[in-house]
């Protein structure tokens, strides 16, 4: 083997230090969205721990660069449809590794935006993944969905969170006002899918785990986490992060499931879900997670549509290979295309 030599590191570091100092995308600024006139005056302050205030819709979303042109694409859509949209306040989630670059897209995109970021520590779960079928569901800001009540202030009782792969239709004060009933979380559920397929003959042929599904207010159904309703108090009374990160642990010694974060979420609410309208869900339109093809609509009404999946609208339309389904996703793109021709 020839030795190493100093050229090839020399190649190496720069390779990675244009990789880091990548810029992020260009986008657009969007408009300045108004109150109608029904709306009431309020405002919200992350020093208010205490206080909660219903006529605020909040909104929690991860920040990354992989997924921002999807981030803003979804933030847009749901000012956009929205009849109180100075009332919706955005709480995202972020890394400290592009917390400063990602901020100033935001804030540029959308000057008149009411929006606090939050960086997750990824030290928290990055020694309780599993390799998933899929790397991108590996990140550790994926699993962040499950510090919500840590990382939002008290005063934040509930919380609507979004996947950064999707479009509201809808105005988003429908999906707020929706009833939990007493439950923690809500979510669209489906019935029909098969719930054992999501774990391995080694959690059902465990007793001890299968126990765990029992006692439940109704047999346990998958439901998607891209798109969920959560009670931040209950959350915090129950302990339910301590609960997720406990079937973090168990899949890291056993094995017991082949998804990212989704599984530990079936686990410790499966059967004791608040079922929402499943217009609040059209996912699955980013195709499976090893091939991501196309795929149409579910039957019936839609207030959010769900690029979940492999395939992403931004990645099959710079492409030239959209699906059907993308020109919907489309009209909600800032991304500024660089021009063709130069200025100088």
């Amino acid at each position: 083997m020839p030795p190493f030599k100093p050229l090839h590191l020399f190649l190496i570091l720069t390779v990675t230090i244009n990789l880091c100092s990548a810029e992020l995308p260009s986008f657009r600024e969007a408009p300045a969205f108004r109150n109608g006139r029904e709306c009431p005056s309020t405002t919200w302050s992350s020093l208010d721990k205490q206080i909660h205030n219903p006529s605020i819709i909040h909104i929690a979303m991860t920040l990354d660069t992989a997924y921002l042109r999807g981030s803003v694409a979804g933030v847009y859509s749901v000012l956009h449809h929205a009849s109180c949209p100075e009332n919706i306040v955005f709480h995202f989630i972020t890394t400290h590794s592009h917390g400063v670059k990602l901020t100033r897209a935001i804030t540029t995109t959308f000057p008149y935006l009411n929006f606090h970021i939050y960086y997750f520590n990824t030290n928290l779960v990055k020694g309780k993944i599993s390799s998933s079928i899929r790397r991108a569901l590996d990140q550790p800001l994926n699993y962040a969905r499950m510090f919500l009540a840590d990382l939002l202030p008290a005063g934040v009782r509930r919380i609507i969170y979004f996947d950064s792969d999707l479009i509201v239709v809808d105005d988003v004060i429908n999906l707020w006002s929706i009833n939990l009933g007493g439950h923690v979380l809500g979510a669209p559920e489906y019935c029909h899918a098969n719930f054992t397929s999501y774990f391995t003959s080694k959690f059902w042929s465990n007793p001890v785990f299968t126990a765990s599904l029992k006692g439940r207010s109704k047999d346990p159904c998958y439901f998607n986490t891209g798109v969920m309703v959560i009670d931040l108090w209950k959350w915090r009374e129950g302990k339910y992060t301590e609960k997720l990160e406990n079937w973090m642990r168990i899949q890291k010694r056993y094995r017991i499931y082949e998804l990212g974060s989704l599984p530990p979420f079936l686990l410790v609410f499966g059967g004791d879900v608040e079922g929402m309208e499943h217009r609040w869900n059209q996912h699955g339109l980013g195709g499976d997670n090893l091939e991501g093809l196309c795929r149409a609509l579910h039957p019936g009404p839609v207030s959010l549509l769900h690029w979940s999946g492999k395939g992403k609208p931004w990645l099959r339309i710079d492409s030239k290979k959209p699906c059907p389904l993308d020109s919907l996703w489309a009209p909600y793109d800032l991304f500024r295309y660089p021009s063709l021709f130069s200025d100088s």
